[in-house]
């Protein structure tokens, strides 16, 4: 996905220059009068490749100003983003906007979060919860029938711009959403995963299209329409995901909830793994000891945390912390706990109220290495080590892969 950070080695070029040049002159600007002028060279910019599905521009773009200039990074980011999850259309006369939104239910499990077709009473559940909780009087939306896992997404600004167009007419026209899913990647099986529906919200051009933005007395609060949505879909969602323990995000702007779902699943991901490993081999969350390690290429893109029986140096079980575009580590405070926001402080509290106590943290990065055998991450020892994770061999067969 487009959340997802890009590699450094990308090759710039003369449309990926321009681009970044236009950011880095908006994020300058002292006035709107000056805003209005690179927002619409950048708008038209990003619109030409966006048609043109040149993705490895905007990724080049996005890497080279993440890493010269990052007030121009968000400002690059930002544009791309509300390009390729809205649009203007019209429709009899009349001028709509359009909006992606995506509606994260964030699970974890012991066994597995389904994902797949959406059965019509789910569809048709989803379509009342959001009329009466979260869409504004006048809005009309278009629901994809089908429950996401993050590996079926749109991987990309391009490819989040062809869903968004396919369901712009259908939220509008009240169609039905009509979209090729039979040839849907595989659902990796994790224990903590978001699943995500997706749909799209239209209203006349200038109208609003949530509750919070109409006037009273139709507006409501955002906490108030959290609340009505997690009420409508709990009993839904529950039917739809069996033993499945789960929490209802608000239903918001397509990249805003992707980036929202995967920050929230990654302590649950560990508080998964840390139950996974008591209900499987009987180990208590005390008897655990955990690796810490950064990994990337130049930069840190995530932490990889990897759990042994304490006394033993085999790594039976790995969680992945996954680092995203607007978060960043320099080089020399890759295991520094003074920054309360920092991503190893985060997985040391998540690791401590898991109940493990015993956190060993590496200072080094590691180089992203995957198993060349079977693909599966390595994960850390403690003497420095990127190894296979291996479960005991009399554990029992049926296991899911690691987050």
């Amino acid at each position: 996905m487009a959340v997802h950070r890009t590699k450094s080695s990308q090759r710039s070029s003369p449309e990926a220059e321009k681009l970044v040049s236009d950011a880095i002159s908006l994020a300058a600007s002292g006035s709107q009068v000056e805003d209005r002028f690179w927002e619409e060279r950048l708008t038209v910019r990003l619109m030409r490749l966006l048609k043109s599905q040149n993705q490895n521009v905007i990724d080049a773009a996005l890497d080279q100003t993440f890493r010269i200039n990052t007030v121009a990074f968000e400002v690059l980011a930002d544009t791309a983003e509300t390009l390729a999850e809205s649009l203007k259309i019209e429709h009899e006369n009349q001028e709509w906007d359009v909006l992606l939104i995506a509606m994260p239910i964030v699970a974890h499990t012991r066994y597995q979060i389904p994902s797949g077709p959406l059965q019509t009473n789910m569809i048709e559940a989803t379509a009342q919860a959001l009329h009466s909780s979260i869409a504004a009087t006048d809005a009309r939306l278009a629901i994809v029938p089908w429950l996401y896992s993050i590996d079926q997404m749109p991987h990309s600004h391009c490819q989040t711009r062809i869903l968004m167009e396919a369901l712009a007419s259908a939220a509008i026209c009240a169609k039905e959403v009509k979209l090729e899913l039979r040839d849907m990647s595989e659902t990796i099986a994790v224990l903590a995963d978001p699943r995500f529906i997706i749909a799209a919200l239209s209203a006349p051009s200038g109208s609003p299209i949530f509750k919070w933005q109409e006037e009273s007395p139709a507006r409501q609060e955002r906490g108030v329409s959290l609340i009505g949505w997690q009420t409508a879909m709990h009993e839904p969602v529950a039917s739809m995901l069996p033993g499945c323990e789960f929490e209802l995000l608000l239903p918001e702007a397509y990249f805003t909830n992707c980036r929202l779902a995967d920050k929230h699943v990654r302590p649950l991901s560990i508080r998964a793994g840390v139950n996974f490993l008591e209900s499987t081999l009987g180990i208590l969350p005390a008897g655990l000891s955990c690796v810490v390690g950064a990994f990337g290429e130049e930069q840190a893109d995530e932490y990889r945390i990897s759990f042994s029986a304490k006394g033993s140096s085999e790594v039976m079980y790995g969680v992945i912390w996954p680092l995203y575009d607007r978060e960043s580590v320099s080089s020399d405070a890759l295991n520094d706990l003074s920054d309360d926001e920092s991503p190893i402080k985060k997985i040391c509290d998540a690791l401590h109220d898991a109940g493990v106590e015993d956190v060993f943290r590496h200072a080094m990065l590691f180089d992203p290495e995957l198993c060349d055998d079977c693909g599966a991450p390595l994960f850390p020892d403690r003497s420095g080590e990127a190894v296979h994770a291996e479960m005991p061999e009399d554990t029992p067969t049926q296991q899911p892969l690691f987050h």
